[in-house]
């Protein structure tokens, strides 16, 4: 029997031929990073290697660190392990990292999304033997609607606070889901305001060729009549400060796969939930799982328990490894 190419280790998933990491929790030598969300992608590692489009936000988040990319598709040897990248389509740069090591070949997908998202690189189903597999809406419940469904809810919304006078805050996670949402909506119904978190990256994505519309950070307005038909991107973590109290009486929403819960947008005592997630959902998940042709597949964060069932019922070998990834929790601005 072939051993395992990733294996589990205090500081992460490892590769044992080629020495390296897939997206560790604890500062190593060597690390390769599916994409630059803070659970998988942390400073203090000695080396990183990354997909090239994700080379921008990646510096934008960690700073000053020894980067080496490689485009989608190109392939490098390291030690006896021949890795390459193929796109996600999660957010910008979001990669599946395919490793192959004496004729076996798995993939570790990080977090992955299969609809259409024009701020990234469409998923790309990768032939192998084990696929690793995030679950974070690993639930028959979730199931998605047509993201431009969704947006044309968005802007529903966003015509009708302007045409009361007051400011639309959308609470959304800076990286990835914010590009989106300013690359789906009508930018025609009134100025876009972002939060410093959101803006920064915002020019890391135009920097690397992703076409946004003009977006505003609040020290840019001219006054305060100029927010009254504005929508207002924010993270979660803005809500009730100061930063938020300068919009005045003002709509607000979350855009989060969670919202397809009542329960969560309760909880979060919003106007409106808006459902547009940056994760596959339970047929998503099946789609992209069955496109690999793997009769091996590890599950990670999320709902692994019912994962694995319904694994099993296909016929497929299932197991799980235990990750400090969060996925889309609402825990992080991400």
């Amino acid at each position: 029997m072939n051993a395992d190419l990733v294996v589990e280790r205090p500081a992460g998933l490892y590769v044992p031929a080629g020495d390296f990491y897939i997206d560790p929790w604890r500062p190593v030598d060597r690390a390769l990073i599916t994409h630059a969300h803070a659970d998988h992608a942390r400073s203090g590692h000695a080396r990183y290697l990354a997909s090239e489009p994700g080379e921008r936000v990646l510096r934008s988040r960690l700073g000053a660190i020894d980067l080496q990319t490689l485009p989608y598709g190109e392939s490098l040897t390291i030690n006896d392990a021949k890795v390459s990248f193929f796109p996600a389509g999660h957010v910008l740069g979001s990669s599946q990292i395919r490793i192959e090591v004496g004729g076996q070949v798995w993939v570790v997908s990080g977090d992955y999304k299969l609809d259409p998202d024009p701020t990234c690189a469409a998923f790309e189903p990768v032939t192998c033997h084990t696929f690793i597999t995030e679950s974070t809406f690993g639930l028959p419940v979730y199931q998605w609607q047509d993201s431009s469904e969704v947006f044309a809810q968005i802007n529903q919304w966003w015509r009708s606070n302007a045409a009361e006078q007051q400011a639309s805050v959308l609470y959304c996670y800076s990286f990835g889901k914010a590009q989106r949402i300013i690359a789906g909506v009508d930018a025609s119904i009134g100025p876009i305001i972002c939060h410093g978190s959101a803006q920064g990256l915002n020019q890391a994505y135009r920097e690397s060729g992703v076409s946004l519309p003009a977006t505003l950070s609040v020290t840019e307005l001219a006054d305060k009549a100029s927010v009254r038909n504005a929508l207002v991107i924010a993270p979660p973590s803005a809500a009730s400060t100061p930063w938020i109290k300068r919009f005045g009486l003002h709509g607000d929403a979350f855009a989060s796969g969670w919202m397809l819960l009542r329960g969560a947008r309760r909880r979060r005592a919003l106007d409106r939930g808006f459902v547009l997630s940056d994760h596959a959902d339970w047929p998503g998940l099946q789609k992209a799982i069955a496109a690999t042709g793997a009769q091996r597949v590890i599950v990670t964060h999320g709902y692994e328990a019912v994962m694995i069932r319904w694994l099993e019922e296909q016929g497929l070998q299932a197991g799980a490894f235990r990750t400090e990834f969060t996925g889309d929790t609402g825990a992080q601005d991400d």
